[in-house]
């Protein structure tokens, strides 16, 4: 059994791994306040209810865009398990088949999601990640990252303008019957959802156009559903596609250690 932990600005992310399949996955709130014994009390519970012994689990692998909270989950895992998880991070990329764009600047979530997505197709793939930033990862059929992309996400951008103007509500992400909003909440959600749509379309198709058409798309991310107006855009929406990459990481290093 592995534990990969993905740490993202709103979720950290727990999946737990049988050498063939996530058998389960679990998202509680990110926060640098909280301590390691709580994280900890969380994921004993977790294991508990799935029937899983700490020693049935053989690695822990973590990646994470929050420094301050790595130390704290990095702690946490090698107390739980007796031993050090892999972090991912610069210092064990030179082992991936990988090219890697800067890779001190790089978030080590879109490593992840450029190394699955290269894995799994081996051909020029643009990874669509739905998260607290709407992230667009470019990968080569060679493996070498192209570039990126990046903007505000969904969730993101609905609370920058709750929390910047005075008469604007916190809406649910929902698509609306039309672009013209007849209340405040679809007139949000005409603005920013419905603009959302355009903005991946618009930039898939550009990268795609500077790859001479010769590029795939997929989608991740806890709200990549959220909009299946781009259904015909991707091909294939994989949530789990983030943990995959972690996982993937993880094994690379283990067979390095060998």
């Amino acid at each position: 059994m592995q534990i990969i932990v993905d740490i993202g600005n709103t979720d950290a992310v727990f999946g737990l791994y049988n050498q063939t399949s996530w058998q389960h996955v679990w998202r509680t709130p990110a926060r640098i306040d909280e301590p390691a014994q709580s994280y900890e009390a969380r994921l004993r519970l977790w294991l508990l209810e799935t029937n899983v012994t700490l020693s049935a689990v053989q690695t822990t692998v973590l990646s994470s865009v929050v420094p301050n909270l790595t130390p704290t989950m990095r702690t946490m895992l090698t107390e739980l398990f007796g031993f050090e998880p892999i972090v991912v991070g610069p210092g064990v990329y030179p082992l991936l088949p990988l090219e890697i764009l800067r890779p001190h600047e790089i978030g080590t979530d879109l490593v992840a999601n450029a190394l699955a997505a290269y894995t799994r197709y081996r051909q020029n793939c643009v990874v669509v990640d739905f998260g607290t930033a709407l992230t667009f990862t470019t990968v080569s059929a060679e493996g070498k990252i192209l570039g990126v992309a990046i903007a505000p996400g969904l969730k993101t951008a609905i609370r920058s303008l709750f929390a910047n103007t005075a008469q604007l509500p916190e809406v649910p992400i929902e698509v609306p019957a039309s672009a013209l909003g007849t209340s405040t909440t679809h007139a949000i959600q005409a603005g920013i959802v419905l603009g959302y749509e355009g903005l991946v379309r618009s930039l898939v198709e550009r990268i795609r156009a500077e790859l001479h058409n010769d590029c795939i798309a997929v989608a991740t991310g806890g709200l990549s559903g959220q909009i299946p107006s781009l259904k015909d855009v991707f091909t294939a929406v994989i949530p789990s596609l983030t943990l995959d990459g972690v996982r993937l990481i993880g094994e690379t290093v283990t067979a390095s250690q060998v």
